[in-house]
């Protein structure tokens, strides 16, 4: 009776994006998964034919389950057309902040779409400390930015600062647009 062939391509691909991840040389990756270094070489070559014992030791050393390293990563689209997603509204300006993209695992950020109106502006308490937000308008004029020092923005203006101390959103234009990326370090 023939053995199936592991699906090496996939666990070579998987070895190396699961190492660099968490940033350990190859000699270390071997030595804390006790097998020889010129196995895990081959095997990040797909040249190897690695045991279950082998893939378990390399899976509990990388932190990742077993199937992330045997079955190939497969790319996700995700799309969200104008107007849906799950918007959540202030209480105090009119303000809806829908959430594109939430944090994934081992990435510290979440994606926004802001719509705003002329009005109340958004004011932000301090988040958790080493919160930095990122912005991009994409439509309208806004003051953005520390409460003590926003900056006036216009489409295609970029701007970040600490999100871990009080903030600002104030649209300046009706309809004002912007992508919000709040990156937790």
């Amino acid at each position: 009776m023939t053995q199936p062939s592991a699906p090496i391509a996939a666990i070579a691909a998987s070895l190396q994006r699961e190492r660099k991840r968490v940033g350990l040389s190859l000699a270390e990756v071997a030595r804390r998964a006790g097998i020889a270094k010129s196995t895990l070489s081959q095997l990040e070559a797909g040249t190897g034919n690695p045991s279950v014992e082998t893939l378990w030791a390399l899976s509990v050393t990388l932190d990742v389950p077993f199937a992330h390293l045997v079955e190939p990563a497969k790319p996700r689209v995700r799309l969200i057309r104008a107007g849906e997603g799950p918007g959540i509204a202030s209480d105090t300006a009119d303000y809806v902040a829908t959430l594109l993209a939430s944090c994934p695992p081992n990435a510290r950020r979440d994606i926004y779409l802001i719509n705003a109106q002329v009005g109340e502006p958004r004011r932000a308490d301090p988040h958790s400390p080493g919160v930095v937000e990122h912005v991009v308008l994409s439509a309208g004029r806004a003051l953005v930015g520390p409460t003590d020092e926003p900056v006036e923005l216009h489409p295609g203006d970029y701007i970040s600062y600490p999100g871990d101390l009080p903030h600002t959103f104030e649209a300046l234009d009706p309809n004002t647009a912007a992508v919000l990326v709040s990156e937790h370090v």
